[in-house]
């Protein structure tokens, strides 16, 4: 990432045209995320809330599942993932939820699962679109990622009637070394290294804090891999720990997709892949205990 451009000189089209040049595809989208939507009929609605025309590497389809018996009296619960296509655990982590547990909850919430908002990125196992534009920044009024649009108008007639939402990504030895490096050259500036927390951890929301819903979650996924410890000043990922596990983004100013529903319980899961103490399935595993544990406590408290 560091030979395109000038160092100190923010990218321009050309040569986000030759970023998006290097970006091939890696695994597909359509076999497997859209496969196993599609197997999931027989128990939610499949819906298509749009598509992004990425020529010439084609049309993506976007799907959030929804609760088949829906019922307007219950409260509503998001579940995303895939803001960032290359957060694995996060699309399939979201699709382990779905098939295994979301039935315990039927009758109690309205679900609605979007499990790849970044089908383009998925397929590249990168965090961009293919503007060079972070959809997990753009989930506000003038957000470039089309990844953003297309689920903040999906939700648009339901925000503010959520009781939980939560976004599940990962945070991966690649954010140092290629991401981060990435972003510094686009932009135009200088990277600063940092440190890449060991195990998981969960990002509160700094406008409306729930100290309670992150610590049942923690409590939760350490019994299927382990946290992470601050660093010497105290902080993850450059942020002050509040609690054991926890920090803090202002998520709406951010444009952070966890500020999308307007609900009142909200988290932003972290799981570290790169350990060599977690198997993939451990972290899909992690993720989907999050979801279970956070819709517990968030119908024990609504």
């Amino acid at each position: 990432m560091d030979s395109i451009g000038t160092p100190g000189v923010p990218w321009g089209a050309s040569e986000r045209a030759r970023w998006r040049g290097r970006q091939g595809k890696r695994r597909s989208y359509a076999d497997e995320v859209v496969a196993v939507l599609e197997r999931l009929r027989r128990d939610f609605d499949v819906v298509s809330y749009g598509a992004l025309e990425y020529p010439p590497d084609g049309t993506y389809p976007l799907f959030a599942l929804k609760s088949r018996a829906w019922d307007d009296a219950l409260p509503l619960v998001m579940v995303t993932g895939g803001v960032h296509g290359y957060e694995t655990s996060g699309v399939h982590g979201a699709l382990l939820f779905t098939q295994r547990d979301a039935a315990a909850f039927a009758g109690k919430v309205n679900l609605v699962i979007a499990p790849c908002v970044s089908p383009w990125a998925y397929e590249r196992i990168h965090r961009w679109n293919p503007d060079a534009v972070d959809p997990n920044r753009s989930f506000k009024a003038d957000g470039a990622a089309g990844e953003a649009r297309r689920l903040m108008e999906f939700i648009a007639p339901l925000r503010g009637r959520f009781l939980m939402h939560i976004d599940l990504h990962e945070t991966t030895d690649s954010d140092e070394s290629e991401f981060r490096p990435a972003l510094a050259a686009r932009d135009g500036k200088v990277h600063q290294p940092g440190e890449i927390p060991d195990g998981f951890y969960l990002v509160d929301d700094a406008e409306n804090r729930q100290p309670g819903f992150q610590e049942a979650i923690i409590a939760a996924v350490e019994r299927v891999t382990h946290i992470a410890p601050p660093d010497a000043r105290g902080h993850l990922i450059g942020e002050k720990v509040l609690s054991r596990g926890v920090i803090q983004y202002a998520v709406r100013e951010l444009g952070l997709c966890a500020s999308l529903t307007g609900a009142r319980f909200t988290t932003t899961t972290e799981v570290y892949p790169d350990s060599p103490r977690v198997t993939p399935a451990q972290c899909n595993e992690a993720q989907a205990t999050a979801v279970r544990a956070g819709l517990e406590f968030a119908l024990a408290h609504r």
